[in-house]
């Protein structure tokens, strides 16, 4: 693990939404720079689709999936 020098505001606004989010301020910011990199790596996906992507991929770990049925 390396030592990263962070901003006191960037460190401040992850303690705000991390506490929200019910996340560490270490995990608040990966989730952060997670979704940023895949951002920048599909620049025509919004982050909000990126954001629904990472949480979609969470519930198939979790096991919180039921099988779509065409014509329903």
């Amino acid at each position: 693990m390396a030592n990263v020098k962070l901003s006191d505001k960037l460190i401040a606004d992850a303690k705000i939404t991390a506490k929200a989010l019910h996340r560490s301020v270490p995990m608040q910011i990966e989730h952060w720079a997670k979704i940023g990199k895949i951002c920048e790596e599909n620049p025509d996906l919004p982050a909000a689709f990126v954001n629904g992507i990472l949480i979609s991929m969470a519930e198939i770990e979790a096991g919180e999936v039921t099988e779509y049925v065409f014509g329903s």
